[in-house]
């Protein structure tokens, strides 16, 4: 199995920019199609992006254009890019691990981490 740890988030204005990181431990974090999840106060976890085990990547239309995840198997890391950020993207960021072929349903993911808090004011 693999232990995940995200780390990275904050408060900033609109505009800016954040990147979170997600440390993967135990097992190789190569091995698993990896995601990141947003869940705002009182609403459902929602897909944002992820990374195929063959570096393809998908993201949430929401936020195409603006993040980008990548993925360092050296390192055993994801990271998750986001640029010109918007209050909407407001929320606990989750990292999370498949093995299996990626999937924008957050029920099909076998590991978590703990999230990170990003807020974006306006």
């Amino acid at each position: 199995q693999v232990q995940l740890v995200e780390s990275g988030g904050g408060l900033v204005q609109a505009g800016d920019s954040l990147r979170l990181s997600c440390a993967a431990s135990g097992r190789t974090a190569s091995t698993y199609a990896m995601g990141w999840f947003r869940q705002a106060p009182g609403k459902e976890r929602q897909f944002v992006a992820a990374i195929s085990l063959s570096g393809n990547t998908y993201y949430a239309d929401s936020v195409k254009g603006r993040f980008t995840i990548s993925r360092d198997n050296a390192k055993n890391a994801v990271y998750l890019q986001m640029n010109r950020l918007k209050p909407d993207d407001t929320g606990v960021f989750y990292c999370a691990a498949r093995s299996s072929y990626y999937s924008r349903s957050w029920d099909r993911y076998d590991y978590w981490g703990q999230g990170t808090q990003v807020t974006v004011s306006s």
